[in-house]
C-alpha cells in the first residue's frame, strides 16, 4: 500500500439477537439465504483518518422473522455502527496498512482461491478470484512498462493458459495503457498517468487454454490513480471586484473569491486555503479586511472606512493547496479590488451665508442669484445632488430655486413676474438638502440655510386700458360729431411723471375719432348697422395708448359697439320676375319681401297696388298669405301675351313705417293643360311675333349651309396642294434649282497636267494684256456672264424637268465654261483663313421624312424616288 492512501479489507460478522456467537441454531431454511449484498468490500481512503470520518456502508440481508442483526469487525482502528456504516475509531495519521484477517499475500502473484462451503450454518458465496484494487501512482517516470501485478490460475500446472485484458485503457480508449504478458500473467502501465484526465480504470482479466475455452470466469480489475500535487491553484478570476459601504462595521462581509484545484479534493493536495496577502493603501489601518481561509469570504476586520478619504482598496489574496502549507503547498494569487460606497455621511452646506440679486420687474424666467454649495460625498450622486427650498419670504410664489445638475448650484429663477410698485425688494431664506436621506446619525448642519436678497428695478410699463374690450350701446344712425364713450388709459409707473397719448390702430369703416390727450371717441361718419363691417351688430376698433417714457411704451385697448336698429332701411319685393298664364285661375306668383332691418323694423309687410296707374289694378289683384307672403295673380279673364311691368307697394312694421314702391316683370304666356308656358308662348311673351321667328330660323339655314359649303371647299383645297406643292417651302428648296458651281475638271482618269497651274497670280495684268484671242482654254475669260435661267418663284413639279433642260442648253452654248476634261484654274485665297474648319459638320435628320412626292416628278427622278421613297427594291 503507498503511503498516502490505503486499501482496507476488513472481515465483517452480522450477529442476529443479542449475542453474536450464541444465538441458536444457523440452520438454513431452504427457501432463505441470508447473506451480504456483496461479497467484498473496499475503501480508499486516504494517508491521514479523522476520528468519526465514514468509509463505507454494508448491508446484510437477513430471513424474516430473524431481527436485531448487528455488525463487527475485528479490526481495532475501525467500528461498525448498527446500519452498516463503517468509520474510524480514532484518528490515524502516516499509519501503514493495518493488519486484517483477510490480507494480500507478499508477493506480486495472486492465487484464485475458493472458499470451503460449511454445511452445518451460513456460507457466504465467494468467486473463483479475489483480486484487491491496484494503486498506481500519477507522473510515475517509469521506466516503463511498469508492471503492477501478476495474475496466476490455480489451474495453470495442468494446462496452459493464456491470460488477456479488456476494457478502458487496455483495448477501448485510451488504447493500451495496461499490458499483459498472455503466458506468465503479468500486468503492465505503459506510461505515466493522470489522475486529472482519468482516476481510476475497471478492465477484465480472462483466461482461457490454448484452443480459447475459458478456464476461469473473468475478474475484474480495478486500477486507482494515486493523486500527486501537480496542480495550481487557479482563481476562477484574476481580478475580483467588489464594495462596501464607507463607515460599516467590522465583520461587514464585502465580497468572495474562489480559487479551484485540479488535484484530489478529498487528499491535502486539492484542499486550498486563502489569506491576504497585501492591502493598498494602508490607511487608516493596514489590516482592514480578513479573508475565510476555507470560503474565500473578504469581511472588514476594522473600522475606519471612510470614502471622502480612501475610495477604493486593493488586495492580493493567494491561495495555497496542502491545506495552507506554505513549504510543501503550491500558491497561486489574484486581485480584489474593494471599492468603498458612498453612503450621504456629508450634509451640503452654502459657502456664503447670504446671497443677493436683481431683477427688472415683469420679467420671467430670469436667473437672480446663483447659490454654490459644497458637499463632499460623491458626485452626481443622490449623495451629492442638491435640492433647495424657500422657506419663507415669497408667499405669492414668484421664485423658485432650480439646481444646475453639472455645478448643483441653485439657480433663483423668477417664475412670476414681479411688480416694483407692490414690492421693491424680497427677502428669501432658503435650506439645502441631498435627493437622499442623509445617513443614521447624521444631523443637518447649520450652514445648510442661507438668506438671499432680491432687488426689483423699475422700467417703464406700457399704459393699459382698465377695460379692454370695451362694450357700448348705441343707436345707429348717430351723426357726425357725435360724442359716444371715454376710452383712457392708465399707466402703471406711478413713481413717473409721464403723459399718455391716444391715437387710433384700427377703424376699418374709418367712422370714429380719438382725442389724443384724454381719449374721447366721437363719431367721424354715420354709424350704419347694415354695413358690411358689422358683425353681429357690432362694430370694433382698436385704439393706441403710448407713454413718451425712455424708451416709449404703448398698449392696445378695443372698443366694440354694438348698434341698435332703427328702421332706416324700406323692404324690397321679390321676386324681381316672374311668369303666368294669360288665362286666369291656372297659377299665381307667390311674393314677399326682404329688410336690410331686423325686427320690429320688419315684416308682418303689407303688399298693395297703387291706384295710378288705374290699369294696374284692373288687370292684377293681390291676395295675402301670412305677414310675409302675398299671391299676385289675374283679375281679368285674359290678358294678352307680353310683359308687363307690375308697381306693387311694400310696407313694413317699423316705427314709423317704411314703404317701397317695386316693380316686379311678369310674363304672360299661353300655357298647357299643366298650367306651364309653352315654348312659342314663351317665345311670344318676349315679344316677337311670327314673322320675326320664321325670319330668324330661314337666317340660321342659310348660315349653317355656308359654313357646310366652306368647310367643303377648304378640304378639297387641302387635297390638292398635298398632290401638286412640295413638302417643304419652294424658296427654302435647293432640290428644284440648278446652283452653278466653279467645275472642277476631269476625274482621276486626267492626270497628264501641270499642278503649277493651279496657282493664282498676284496680279491679273497677264491675262489682261493678254491679245485678243489668245487664250488659254482653261482661263476663264474676261466678259459678260451668260444668262441662265431664272427659277420660278412657285415651281411646278411638272416644269422641273425642262427647266433643268434649259439650264444644259444655256451651258452648251456658253463659250466661257471650259471643257469637261480641261484643267481649270480657281482663284486662290491665299493662306490663314478665318474660317474655321468644315470637317466637324455633320448631316444630320430631326426625324424620318416622307419622299412620296418624288413620284410626281417624271421619270427623271424614278430613281431617286426608288431610293429615299421606298419602292420595289427595297
Amino acid at each position: 500500500m503507498t503511503i498516502g492512501s490505503g486499501m482496507l479489507l476488513l472481515l465483517l460478522l452480522p450477529c442476529c439477537g443479542s449475542a453474536r456467537a450464541h444465538n441458536g441454531d444457523f440452520t438454513v431454511r431452504p427457501t432463505c439465504k441470508p447473506g451480504f449484498s456483496e461479497e467484498d468490500y473496499t475503501a480508499l481512503v486516504s494517508q491521514n483518518i479523522m476520528e468519526g470520518q465514514k468509509l463505507l456502508k454494508v448491508k446484510f440481508s437477513a430471513c424474516p422473522g430473524k431481527n436485531g442483526i448487528r455488525y463487527e469487525t475485528n479490526n481495532l482502528d475501525f467500528k461498525v455502527r448498527t446500519d452498516g456504516t463503517i468509520y474510524a475509531a480514532h484518528q490515524q495519521k502516516g499509519k501503514k496498512n493495518s493488519s486484517t484477517d483477510l490480507a494480500p499475500q507478499p508477493s506480486d502473484t495472486l492465487i484464485p482461491w475458493r472458499q470451503p462451503q460449511n454445511s452445518n450454518g451460513l456460507r457466504r458465496q465467494k468467486r473463483d478470484w479475489v483480486i484487491p484494487p491496484i494503486n498506481v501512482p500519477e507522473n510515475s517516470r517509469g521506466p516503463f512498462p511498469q508492471q503492477l501485478v501478476r495474475i496466476r490460475s490455480d489451474k495453470d500446472s495442468e494446462i496452459h493458459i493464456r491470460y488477456s485484458i479488456t476494457g478502458v485503457g487496455a483495448d477501448q480508449p485510451p488504447m493500451e495503457v495496461f499490458s499483459i504478458d498472455p503466458v506468465s500473467g503479468r500486468m503492465y502501465v505503459t506510461r505515466p498517468m493522470d489522475r486529472e484526465e482519468r482516476a481510476s480504470y475497471h478492465l477484465r482479466a480472462h483466461a482461457v487454454d490454448m484452443n480459447g475455452n475459458k478456464v476461469e470466469n473473468p475478474i475484474d480489475l480495478y486500477i486507482y490513480v494515486i493523486d500527486m500535487n501537480d496542480n495550481r491553484p487557479e482563481f476562477i478570476n484574476q481580478v475580483y471586484n467588489g464594495s462596501v459601504d464607507e463607515g460599516s462595521k467590522p465583520g461587514t462581509y464585502v465580497m468572495t473569491v474562489t480559487a479551484n484545484d485540479a488535484d484530489d479534493s478529498t487528499t491535502a493536495n486539492g484542499m486550498v486555503r486563502y489569506r491576504i496577502v497585501t492591502q493598498t493603501p494602508q490607511s487608516p489601518s493596514q489590516n482592514m479586511f480578513t479573508i475565510n481561509s476555507e470560503t474565500g469570504d473578504i469581511v472588514t476586520v476594522a473600522a475606519g472606512l471612510d470614502r471622502e478619504k480612501v475610495q477604493q482598496y486593493t488586495v492580493i489574496v493567494q491561495a495555497t493547496d496542502m491545506e495552507g502549507n506554505l513549504n510543501y503547498g503550491l500558491s497561486n494569487t489574484a486581485t480584489a479590488i474593494i471599492t468603498v460606497t458612498d453612503v450621504n455621511d456629508n450634509p451640503p452646506e452654502f459657502t456664503a451665508s447670504t446671497y443677493s440679486g436683481e431683477v427688472p420687474e415683469n420679467r420671467v424666467e430670469v436667473v437672480v442669484a446663483n447659490l454654490t454649495v459644497m458637499d463632499r460625498d460623491q458626485p452626481h450622486s443622490p449623495n451629492w445632488n442638491a435640492v433647495y427650498r424657500i422657506i419663507s419670504g415669497d408667499p405669492s410664489g414668484h421664485f423658485t430655486i432650480r439646481t444646475d445638475p453639472v455645478t448643483n448650484e441653485g439657480m433663483v429663477t423668477v417664475v412670476k413676474a414681479v411688480d416694483y410698485e407692490m414690492n421693491r425688494a424680497f427677502m428669501l431664506t432658503v435650506m439645502v438638502s441631498n435627493q437622499a436621506p442623509l445617513a443614521s446619525g447624521i444631523q443637518m448642519s447649520f450652514q445648510s440655510t442661507a438668506g438671499v436678497t432680491i432687488s426689483v428695478t423699475d422700467i417703464n410699463e406700457a399704459p393699459y386700458f382698465p377695460t379692454n374690450h370695451k362694450l357700448i350701446r348705441l343707436d345707429e344712425g348717430m351723426t357726425l360729431g357725435t360724442a359716444l364713450t371715454t376710452f383712457s388709459a392708465v399707466d402703471p409707473d406711478r413713481f413717473m411723471q409721464q403723459a399718455v397719448r391716444y391715437s387710433k390702430l384700427s377703424d376699418p369703416a374709418n367712422w370714429l375719432n380719438i382725442n389724443a390727450t384724454n381719449g374721447q371717441i366721437t363719431t367721424a361718419a354715420v354709424l350704419d348697422r347694415e354695413s358690411v363691417y358689422i358683425k353681429n351688430n357690432v362694430y370694433e376698433a382698436t385704439f393706441l395708448a403710448a407713454d413718451n417714457g425712455v424708451p416709449p411704451a404703448s398698449g392696445t385697448g378695443s372698443l366694440q359697439i354694438y348698434l341698435i336698429d332703427i328702421n332706416d332701411n324700406a323692404p324690397e319685393l321679390l321676386p324681381k320676375e316672374a311668369q303666368i298664364c294669360e288665362k286666369p285661375n291656372l297659377n299665381v306668383i307667390n311674393i314677399t319681401a326682404a329688410d336690410a332691418d331686423i325686427d320690429p323694423n320688419v315684416g308682418p309687410f303689407v303688399f298693395e297696388l297703387p291706384s295710378v296707374p288705374s290699369a294696374v289694378r284692373k288687370n292684377w289683384t293681390i291676395t295675402r298669405l301670412n305677414g310675409d307672403y302675398a299671391q299676385l295673380s289675374l283679375r281679368i279673364m285674359y290678358l294678352e301675351a307680353g310683359v308687363y311691368d307690375v308697381p306693387i307697394v311694400v310696407t313694413d312694421s317699423g316705427n314709423p313705417p317704411l314703404y317701397n314702391t317695386s316693380i316686379i316683370k311678369v310674363k304672360v304666356c299661353p300655357c298647357d293643360e299643366n298650367g306651364d308656358c309653352t315654348t312659342i308662348g314663351a317665345v311670344a311673351a318676349a315679344g316677337l311675333g311670327t314673322g320675326a321667328i320664321i325670319a330668324i330660323l330661314i337666317c340660321i339655314i342659310i348660315l349653317l349651309t355656308m359654313v357646310l359649303l366652306f368647310v367643303v371647299w377648304m378640304k378639297r383645297r387641302e387635297k390638292e396642294r398635298h398632290t401638286k406643292q412640295l413638302l417643304i417651302d419652294p424658296e427654302d428648296d435647293v432640290r428644284d434649282n440648278i446652283l452653278k458651281y466653279d467645275e472642277e475638271g476631269g476625274g482621276e482618269e486626267d492626270q497628264d497636267y501641270d499642278l503649277s497651274q493651279l496657282q493664282q497670280p498676284e496680279t491679273m495684268d497677264h491675262v489682261l494684256n493678254k491679245a485678243p484671242g489668245v487664250r488659254r482654254v482653261d482661263e476663264r475669260p474676261i466678259g459678260a456672264e451668260p444668262q441662265y435661267p431664272i427659277r420660278p418663284v412657285i415651281p411646278h413639279p411638272g416644269d422641273i424637268g425642262d427647266f433643268i433642260n434649259e439650264g444644259l442648253r444655256a451651258a452648251d452654248n456658253d463659250p466661257t465654261a471650259p471643257p469637261y476634261d480641261s484643267l481649270l484654274v480657281f482663284d486662290y485665297e491665299g493662306s490663314g483663313s478665318t474660317a474655321g474648319s468644315v470637317s466637324s459638320l455633320n448631316s444630320s435628320s430631326s426625324g424620318d421624312q416622307d419622299y412620296d412626292y418624288l413620284n410626281d416628278w417624271g421619270p427623271r427622278f424614278k430613281k431617286l424616288a426608288d431610293m429615299y421613297g421606298g419602292g420595289e427594291e427595297d
